[in-house]
């Protein structure tokens, strides 16, 4: 039997891309195999948002290449992003690469993998229309009880900073009943939390049903038997619809929590990113959110370093995270893609300053993190059990308040014996920076959330 070797970088959602095509090769006769020494074929799923993310995709092609030289590897392919973005510079400096796809030809990884180990040289780039149909289940791979459902592909906001438009083209939801039996048939094979993900989730359907259903697709992935966490990424701010957090704030499978790329807070530098808030906006926003739900989580990211960006800039995002005080919070320093209007703005910021802005950020946010943490301890909250500590008496877990490998965990001390996907009530005795500490809690205990 032929064996894939199959490497995925970048974001969940490459990830889900990378789950649908080992599907459809397992569907056609392939065996995945963990050893890439012993692989006939070699796909890369590549990202190339910013340059560490490049350099990343890079590296890992030519050490695949070795393979490709040296080992049982006939075949070696490449898509993704980075491949849709520079196709031509792949074929002309890594000959060992057989095939290369774009992202609006993953439909097509049976046939470019079969045609590359007959020896041909494959490049496929089909129009970034419709979304791809691909056969077989998605191989799971998260651990099996936390799978991310992609819910629309592209993205048309255009931020001066981002590429993705260009490599992913417009936004195209996914047909709502293809999502939903997706979902079903995660949920049959064990999966008890869905993770909503999309370049912006909360545009959902807009171009299929003529208005914005976020809240029809959650009410109706609430139905499904099996699931019992619902998770919403990616939800841009400006966005945000009255039934969307009335449908938040009913359906109890739905996690209280939000992510909210606001990515800054200076009027001046947003609008200089190209996004469509202000920091009235932001704050009305948060507020709304707070007030319909109390106890909602919210996360976000920002961006430090962007052209332009003055020490008074900087202080006003300061000034911003301290007053919203979010739950979580990422920084990503500026990184310069070329072929977006960010990279030939004048006023470039050296790295140094980047940084530096950065780690204050940081700094304050750790500050805000640990006082959200105390404010938790004594609480009996519901967590879901990733995995055991190794040598100890003790688990790890996330609470509705953590996504996975972005937020915290929090850490259970208990002699019973529990198993990854588990739900469990903890009573919350201590709080890290990011993470929490508890220990089982009595079976008449009420979580709080």
């Amino acid at each position: 039997m032929k064996k894939v070797f199959f490497v995925s970088l970048g974001c969940d959602k490459n990830l889900v891309d990378s789950e649908e095509m080992l599907g459809a090769l397992v569907e056609s006769g392939w065996e995945i195999t963990d050893d890439e020494s012993q692989a006939d074929g070699i796909v890369i799923n590549t990202c190339c948002f910013i340059h560490d993310a490049k350099e990343e995709s890079v590296n890992t092609i030519l050490e695949m290449a070795r393979y490709r030289q040296e080992g049982s590897c006939r075949a070696l392919l490449v898509t993704g992003c980075l491949a849709q973005r520079y196709r031509q510079e792949i074929t002309e400096e890594i000959p060992e690469v057989d095939a290369v796809l774009g992202t609006g030809s993953v439909g097509q990884i049976v046939q470019a993998l079969d045609a590359a180990l007959a020896g041909e040289k494959v490049l496929e780039f089909a129009p970034l229309e419709g979304i791809p149909t691909l056969p077989g289940k998605r191989v799971v791979t998260t651990g099996g009880h936390y799978e991310y459902l992609k819910i629309a592909e592209g993205c048309e906001k255009n931020c001066t900073y981002c590429i993705i438009p260009k490599i992913r083209g417009a936004y195209r939801s996914v047909p709502m009943e293809r999502l939903l039996a997706q979902a079903e048939e995660l949920a049959a094979q064990g999966v008890r939390e869905l993770i909503l993900v999309a370049q912006e989730t909360t545009l959902y359907g807009k171009d299929l049903y003529g208005e914005k259903s976020l809240h029809i697709l959650l009410k109706k992935l609430c139905r499904i038997p099996g699931i019992q966490w619902i998770r919403l990424l990616y939800c841009y701010p400006e966005e945000i619809y009255p039934e969307l957090i009335e449908t938040m704030r009913r359906e109890k499978k739905i996690c209280h929590y939000l992510d909210l790329p606001i990515q800054h807070a200076s009027d001046r530098i947003l609008r200089r990113m190209g996004r469509r808030t202000t920091r009235k906006d932001l704050e009305d926003i948060i507020k709304q959110l707070r007030t319909a739900i109390p106890d909602i989580t919210l996360r976000t990211t920002l961006i430090t370093g962007f052209p332009g960006e003055t020490e008074e800039d900087f202080q006003e995002l300061m000034d911003f995270v301290d007053a919203m005080e979010f739950e979580r919070l990422g920084v990503f320093t500026y990184s310069a893609e070329e072929d977006t209007p960010a990279a030939i703005m004048k006023d470039q910021v050296p790295e140094e300053i980047k940084e530096e802005r950065r780690d204050r950020i940081m700094e304050l946010q750790q500050e805000i993190s640990m006082e959200h943490g105390e404010a938790c301890v004594g609480k009996v909250l519901l967590a879901m059990v990733e995995g055991q500590v190794s040598g100890e008496s003790a688990y790890v877990g996330r609470t509705c308040m953590d996504a996975p490998g972005v937020d915290g965990y929090i850490f259970i001390n208990t002699g019973e014996l529990l198993m990854s996907g588990d739900f469990v009530k903890v009573k919350v005795t201590g709080a890290l920076e990011y993470d929490l500490i508890g220990e089982i809690a009595d079976e008449t205990d009420e979580y709080t959330q």
